[in-house]
């Protein structure tokens, strides 16, 4: 027979892309699992809290609840007297014992806890310091308020991510099915673990090694029966193989030796993509195509099948599950001595760690490609590239850590006015790049604007009205980032209004009726574009904010407040009609207001601030915001301003 040849050998980066197109047509299923089993899968779609956590008003600690004002002007020289509650309808001056986590009886507001508590014989107890009404009480949404986003889609489920969706009312969570993979060794000279082995045998341990490989990226393996040195038979083993697995790996028969029949095999049965990559270990790599399904040929040497499963197998499963890719973590170190190498190749050099003094020195160890226990030794990779012959001593180079690796987030920060709106476009933002996240701050639109002048975010939600003009946000980006390069682009219009219990018990017909006095109101933080739009509408009205009891309540979300009059802390507040859906509150319209998402240019004109914009711009998005409720996207993404 011939002895074969690589047809091309292609760079690492031509080739995984190659193998990650191959992988797109991939489409896993979704299932339903229970939450404790859900560890590390992937979410196949968002999770919305069903309940509140807390679901009641709690004890924060062991201790007495009480009537706070029973306790106001309690002093070390003017202690209070409480009694021991007997009758609920008569709470006055009394008091219950409570353990934490015990819900707190409708008659208390407050929790002193029990070392501040003195016994004062015959059921009573004095203290000697006031309460503040609600100390030491978990309310009702302290942790997570019902209709909130708990999880986006694709998300990697985590131990304390479980704890929340139980809490928050989840038993079970749809999930992605683990990809299928199918692992078949090759050659006459495999045998199987445990079986012993004869001097011209080799123990499979590859199979295990890559089976472990798929498990840590959420796949689920499946090693087949060893395949011996026939064209024929291998090809039989792939087609079958393929017929009920996502992806297809062939372990050895890669390389160009008289039994390496890998390649031969891909390209008789579908299409061959590549044959030889530019990278050492691993270059006899095979990548291909079979009846729709990604196939890959891995080297038999250890190390060489380690580096291609990490760099190829790897991110084509994280691909499949739209988990994104996780880089490896690095940092940087001394060699402390040459290491030579060869043009042309990329080279992975396996390194361990050590800090001599106040430097961090990367140590060499042996390069075989047969050597798997340098993997067990091994802190991290040293990656040299084609372009150079090595790596002079005492130079400091970047390595890709083995031990402790982390995730490199591409996170876009958004800090200011909170809305609905921003959890929807991370949940859009996920499904077309889940590598995407978005973290926000919510610190009001004013609060917003002083980020984006500070260089502290990528952009600020803001709804900031200017009295004198009856315009929304450019009068104040003129004044707070006179010299800041920025682009407005309109979000969304809203409905502004009063939150009340269902039924409006209290007869709400509009902002005039917080001068009546006898409302308990809940507002929101100084520079928030809610807080402006209310004091213009109460100096319009001529109403004494003083006089409002609870102006000085300020919560940071609308959700929030909405959760002060769904509890009864409240008895209104202003926020948007979706806050006021998602809890079942009544809404009594204020009036509608522009909501906008102010960018730094140089994100605005980045491919991350590109993609944001095209889903913002998307019939998704808009659909699923007027799903919500009160919420007009007829002008959604249209740029407003820019400036500089």
């Amino acid at each position: 027979m011939a002895r074969k040849r690589y047809l091309k050998k292609t760079p690492l980066m031509e080739a995984r892309e190659l193998f990650l197109e191959a992988v797109a047509g991939i489409r896993l299923e979704d299932e339903t699992v229970d939450v404790g089993q859900a560890l590390h899968r992937i979410t196949a779609e968002p999770v919305f809290a069903r309940i509140s956590s807390p679901h009641y008003h709690g004890s924060a600690m062991d201790g007495i609840c009480v009537r706070a004002e029973d306790t106001f002007g309690a002093t070390e020289f003017s202690p209070r007297r409480l009694q021991l509650l007997a009758d609920e309808a008569r709470a006055e001056g009394c008091f219950a014992y409570l353990d934490t986590g015990q819900p707190l009886p409708a008659w208390a507001d407050a929790v002193i806890m029990i070392e501040k508590v003195r016994d004062a014989g015959e059921g009573a107890v004095s203290i000697d310091e006031a309460a503040t009404p609600w100390q030491n009480v978990r309310l009702v949404g302290e942790d997570v308020v019902a209709t909130e986003l708990l999880l986006p889609r694709n998300h990697r489920l985590r131990p304390y991510d479980l704890g929340a969706v139980l809490a928050a009312g989840h038993t079970i969570l749809r999930v992605k099915a683990r990809p299928r993979v199918a692992i078949i060794p090759t050659g006459d000279e495999i045998t199987a673990p445990g079986e012993g082995a004869r001097p011209g045998e080799i123990i499979d341990f590859n199979s295990t090694v890559l089976a472990a490989m798929v498990a840590e990226c959420g796949g689920a393996a499946e090693t087949l029966t060893a395949v011996p040195d026939d064209p024929a038979l291998l090809k039989r083993a792939l087609v079958d193989a393929v017929e009920s697995h996502h992806l297809v790996a062939l372990i050895a028969g890669s390389s160009a030796g008289e039994h390496d029949f890998t390649a031969e095999v891909i390209d008789g049965a579908g299409r061959l993509l590549v044959h030889g990559i530019d990278v050492m270990p691993g270059k006899p790599a095979v990548l291909g195509v079979v009846g729709g399904k990604p196939v890959i040929g891995i080297p038999g040497y250890p190390v060489s099948a380690i580096v291609i499963a990490r760099e190829i197998l790897q991110p084509a499963l994280q691909e499949m599950l739209g988990a994104g890719t996780a880089p490896a973590a690095r940092i940087r170190a001394m060699t402390p001595r040459k290491i030579p190498s060869r043009l042309g190749l990329e080279e992975f050099v396996r390194v361990t760690l050590g800090r001599v003094e106040d430097r961090l020195m990367a140590v060499p160890l042996a390069r075989g490609a047969g050597v798997i226990t340098t993997m067990v030794r091994a802190d991290g990779f040293l990656r040299i590239p084609g372009t150079v012959e090595g790596i002079n001593a005492g130079e400091e180079v970047d390595i890709e850590l083995l031990r402790s690796p982390e995730e490199v987030e591409r996170t876009v920060l958004c800090t200011g006015s909170h809305d609905l709106s921003i959890s929807v476009l991370e949940d859009q933002l996920k499904r077309r790049d889940p590598r995407l996240k978005v973290a926000t701050a919510n610190v009001g639109s004013l609060g917003g604007l002083h980020s984006i002048r500070r260089g502290e975010t990528h952009m600020a939600g803001t709804h900031l009205l200017d009295p004198a003009t009856g315009d929304y946000n450019v009068p104040d980006i003129r004044r707070v980032l006179p010299d800041v390069p920025v682009v407005l682009v309109h979000c969304v219009r809203r409905s502004q209004g009063l939150l009340a219990p269902r039924g409006n018990p209290m007869g709400l017909s509009g902002v005039g009726d917080l001068g009546r006095g006898d409302l308990r109101f809940v507002n929101r933080q100084p520079g928030s574009g809610t807080r402006v739009l209310l004091d213009y509408q109460l100096g319009r009205l001529g109403i004494d904010a003083g006089a409002i009891q609870g102006y000085d309540h300020e919560e940071f979300t609308h959700m929030a407040v909405a959760v002060a009059v769904a509890s009864g802390l409240a008895d209104t507040g202003l926020g948007i009609r979706s806050a006021a859906d998602a809890l079942g509150l009544d809404f009594i319209p204020v009036g509608d207001e522009q909501y906008d998402l102010l960018l730094l240019r140089s994100f605005y004109e980045s491919p991350t601030g590109a993609t944001l914009l095209e889903v913002l711009r998307s019939e998704e998005f808009k659909l699923a915001m007027q799903s919500l409720g009160g919420y007009d996207t007829g002008a959604t993404g249209e740029v407003l301003y820019e400036q500089g």
